[in-house]
């Protein structure tokens, strides 16, 4: 049976502006173009054109792909984006509505920001209610140094135990923590908004894989989320920074959207 036929909702399957990297975001939208995606998640970086939403729209419009998130940036390569982390929250809050997305996808704060960590579930709360926006925190893991495992992030790597209306789900990072994608999607029920359809083999890294080259359930987690009612978005962010040249990337993406749109029972 069609998945998506069970919740009466076509689940939307999206293209990261990551899945490009090191090339452009005009990229990303000419791929998502020619693949067939849905839409566009974008990854704000020290990229120009990612940091305007002038510029975004236009893209969208010329590539007939409509943006449905965007990724504040609160990695640790992106530290020095849009100053202070809540001005970060709020600036991706606002573009989210510029450009007509509805989810905006945080990480937790670092351990070193204290005061940030300590408001944070409030604060995304707050911001998400003052904008109209989703504010989904992803799922991160821990980092470990020399066999022993250091607080990377507080209050926790693990958003299932905390208190956050909306959760991104990244299955990549999920094998880096050794969890259970399939157990903590199970756990989350309603408040999982978005997903990072990528995988990863527990080997410590943050591999980013193509969906069923590692050890994650994302089959079983995609065909769980089309009969369960899931009303977001499925976005493709794995790396292609290895592919040799434009056509492996290509096919790697599409191979991706593939595994996507049979486990969510669309390939029908």
């Amino acid at each position: 049976m069609d998945g998506s036929a069970v919740n009466g909702r076509h689940i939307p399957v999206a293209l990261s502006t990551a899945s490009v990297y090191p090339l452009t975001v005009h990229d990303g939208f000419a791929v998502a173009s020619d693949l067939g995606y849905d839409g566009m998640e974008i990854l704000v970086t020290h990229n120009a054109t990612s940091q305007n939403a002038a510029a975004l729209t236009q893209l969208s419009e010329r590539y007939h792909q409509p943006i449905l998130a965007i990724h504040a940036p609160t990695l640790l390569l992106t530290q020095q984006v849009w100053g202070s982390a809540w001005t970060k929250i709020e600036r991706s809050a606002q573009m989210a509505v510029d450009v007509g997305a509805d989810v905006v996808v945080v990480h937790p704060p670092f351990r070193w920001q204290n005061g940030y960590a300590e408001t944070f579930a409030q604060g995304v709360r707050d911001i998400a209610e003052t904008f109209g926006v989703k504010i989904a925190v992803e799922n991160m893991y821990p980092w470990r140094v020399r066999g022993r495992e250091a607080l990377a992030y507080l209050p926790h790597w693990d958003p299932v135990r905390q208190d956050y209306e909306d959760v991104t789900w990244d299955f990549s990072h999920a094998a880096t923590a050794d969890v259970s994608s399939l157990e903590a999607a199970k756990a989350l029920g309603s408040r999982l908004r978005h997903v990072h359809l990528t995988d990863g083999t527990g080997s410590g890294r943050d591999d980013h894989l193509i969906p069923g080259h590692g050890d994650q359930e994302c089959a079983e987690v995609l065909d769980l989320i089309s009969r369960n009612g899931f009303d977001g978005v499925v976005v493709a962010e794995i790396s292609t920074r290895k592919a040799k040249g434009a056509g492996e990337r290509e096919e790697w993406l599409a191979e991706t959207l593939q595994f996507a749109r049979k486990h969510l029972g669309q390939d029908t």
